[in-house]
């Protein structure tokens, strides 16, 4: 009888010795991960305007942190960026799926995203066009306020603007000498662009072609502003049209222009609105305005929830501060418009 005891206790001490590792392995598991949960995946996509590439690659890291700390989630960003235009024609046109588009020219969400693909909309940031070149740049040590448009002029003078039917810094850079015309009183728009390209006024309405031509090499035109940076600073142009958080951030040298002319000013807005430009990608016309940057969610976002999560996130204290240290001055508060969802009311100011 006694023989056949020892086995039998082996056995058990084996079984709780095994059960011990078992739940020993369990516990070290959970303390990894600070949570009796796993951590769900997620990916938000987000289809942008150019120019808030710098400030959106911080906020999307902060905003990371913080979701696996508070959330649960560990999310990750598929980020497109382009021209504001085109980011919403991937939603219009070409069918694609997105969570969050934020665009330069906060009127195109409620153009041609607002009813079918999103019921809000918030005004978020500010802006203003300036002229930015590098020490390389012919003209570097003369050009100012004043002088731009004849430096610009120069022979062997190559500047650059993004394309009108893509990108709002793009339109707005061409309404920007037009509105020249104005304030100095002198055929600024014909010498820079007519003269240049296929794009031509009547009076102070502009109309860019669908397919934009080149008539000399003075001109580089690009799908996004973005794009001319690396232009500039390898010497291969020598001006360019840019928002000033983006000249900031690059660190490039620039040149203010006279708040008529800007697009900064809100008290000159009815004075901006003298000019306007029909686009040929959409057949729109769009009235020159202070600059003002929008962003929405949208009704069929894949991770909609997260999505607002994310919006809330970038509308509050947090994205303000990373928005400014890049040089772009937030609005305080953001400014809402259509069936604003309740998880971000706190952080606006409800309008319409």
């Amino acid at each position: 009888m006694r023989k056949a005891v020892f086995p039998l206790m082996g056995l058990l001490i084996l079984s709780v010795l095994a059960a011990g590792c078992i739940s020993s392995s369990s516990s070290s598991g959970s303390a990894s991960t600070g949570t009796s949960k796993p951590l769900t995946e997620e990916t938000l996509i987000i289809f942008h305007a150019g120019s808030l590439s710098v400030p959106l690659q911080q906020l999307e890291s902060e905003f990371a942190k913080y979701a696996e700390e508070n959330l649960g989630v560990k999310v990750k960003f598929q980020d497109e960026a382009s021209g504001s235009v085109m980011a919403c024609r991937k939603v219009t046109d070409l069918h694609k799926k997105a969570d969050i588009v934020a665009t330069a020219d906060y009127t195109l969400i409620p153009q041609m995203l607002v009813p079918n693909y999103t019921d809000f909309y918030v005004l978020f940031a500010t802006n203003q066009i300036v002229i930015a070149f590098t020490n390389k740049s012919k003209y570097a040590n003369e050009i100012n306020s004043t002088n731009w448009y004849e430096i610009l002029a120069k022979p062997g003078v190559r500047f650059g603007f993004s394309n009108p039917n893509d990108d709002p810094c793009g339109y707005r850079s061409v309404m920007v000498m037009k509105l020249a015309d104005l304030y100095y009183g002198k055929p600024i728009f014909e010498t820079l662009v007519e003269k240049n390209t296929n794009i031509y006024a009547n009076g102070t309405h502009i109309y860019a072609p669908k397919e934009i031509q080149l008539k000399t090499d003075k001109v580089v035109i690009r799908p996004k502003e973005t794009d001319l940076v690396g232009l500039v600073e390898s010497g291969a142009i020598d001006y360019f049209f840019i928002y000033k958080s983006v000249a900031e951030q690059h660190h490039l040298r620039y040149i203010t222009l006279p708040d008529q002319i800007n697009l900064a000013d809100f008290k000159l807005a009815d004075y901006y609105g003298q000019v306007e430009i029909t686009l040929g990608s959409t057949g729109k016309t769009i009235k020159a305005k202070p600059i003002v940057y929008g962003v929405t969610v949208l009704k069929n976002a894949p991770h909609r929830e997260l999505a607002l999560e994310f919006l809330k996130f970038w509308l509050g204290q947090q994205g303000r501060e990373i928005f400014e240290k890049n040089y772009q001055d937030f609005l305080n508060p953001p400014i809402a418009f259509g069936n604003v969802p309740e998880g971000i009311k706190d952080e606006v100011k409800v309008e319409g």
